[in-house]
């Protein structure tokens, strides 16, 4: 992270994304630095514990991806599969099935760069695991349930040529292609996905800073990112949960108890932004995490304005 100039928002936001589990999709144009940031995603993520060790380490001994030079998976898994790559690839399957990229990235990251040039059918078959933490693969001999409890980054331009919301280029997609390129991916998809940032290229004044001169590091932005999981680790020691993420409905009505002002922040942003229910509960579940990183014991209005923030979809 040291390494990546300003993007101050983005980085903040992938900093509660990862202190919470929370899905992330990006839209800025090219070059704007949103492969960048996901790759760095791993390096503010904790370490994985015994149990997460053991979990991931059988899922890659099914998929044959363990040998005797590496007998278990200990850094929490990033994979990247490609938009071409086929469904069976990514969901699982084949005659006798497997796991796929979406179980192998199992307490882990799942980054799905280009996300609407992915075919329909994988992006619509991400809705299982997103909603439930694992995926069932049904064939004629029967079916299989695979763990997929992962972080969903995800990246795309806001329009075929990539240019629409660039201030140095001018975008050459008419209205009909922007919106047919914005609908791949669907509503209750996006219902899912709890954050949702846009990312402005770097300002030249940003990216040309004296030499020596650092941002913040990967490790500073990990141990606060440790103590907030400390946090909701001992939160949900009594459930089979790990992350605010995990968080169902009777959870969150137990843990996220809002305050007036809070309240009332949080009704009028759900009117005017014509939010579902869905979304509303992922609003809390980001104001948590939210709190969590300040080291608050309650929710306040500050922690639901910022969650509000990486809500909007501005394009």
């Amino acid at each position: 992270m040291s390494y990546i100039r300003g993007q101050k928002l983005a980085k903040r936001a992938l900093e509660i994304a990862a202190a919470g589990a929370h899905n992330v999709l990006m839209t800025g144009p090219p070059g704007a630095g949103k492969t960048l940031l996901s790759r760095t995603i791993p390096t503010i993520l904790p370490m994985m514990d015994r149990e997460e060790v053991l979990e991931v380490s059988q899922l890659y001994s099914i998929a044959g991806n363990l040998n005797s030079e590496q007998p278990l998976i200990i850094s929490r898994p990033f994979r990247a599969p490609h938009h071409t790559a086929s469904s069976i690839s990514l969901i699982g399957g084949g005659s006798f099935p497997k796991p796929g990229e979406i179980s192998l990235s199992h307490r882990g990251v799942l980054y799905m760069d280009e996300f609407p040039e992915f075919p329909r059918l994988v992006l619509e078959s991400l809705r299982q695991p997103l909603e439930d933490r694992i995926i069932t693969i049904s064939r004629a001999q029967g079916s299989l349930t695979f763990p997929a409890d992962f972080m969903l980054i995800a990246s795309q331009n806001p329009c075929p040529c990539g240019y629409l919301t660039d201030n140095d280029r001018e975008c050459i997609c008419s209205q009909a292609q922007i919106v047919r390129y914005q609908q791949k991916i669907s509503g209750p998809l996006l219902d899912r996905i709890d954050m949702i940032i846009n990312i402005e290229k770097v300002k030249t004044e940003e990216l040309i800073q004296p030499s020596g001169v650092l941002e913040e590091s990967s490790e500073e932005i990990r141990k606060r990112v440790e103590q907030a999981r400390e946090i909701q680790r001992q939160r949900f020691k009594n459930w089979n949960i790990k992350t605010n993420s995990s968080m169902n409905i009777k959870q969150i009505q137990e843990i996220c108890i809002l305050d007036k002002p809070s309240q009332q922040l949080l009704s009028q942003a759900v009117n005017k932004m014509n939010l579902s229910a869905r979304a509303y509960n992922r609003i809390l579940k980001i104001s948590r995490t939210i709190a969590d990183l300040s080291n608050s014991t309650d929710i306040n209005i500050t922690h639901i304005a910022e969650a509000l923030q990486y809500r909007e979809k501005s394009i």
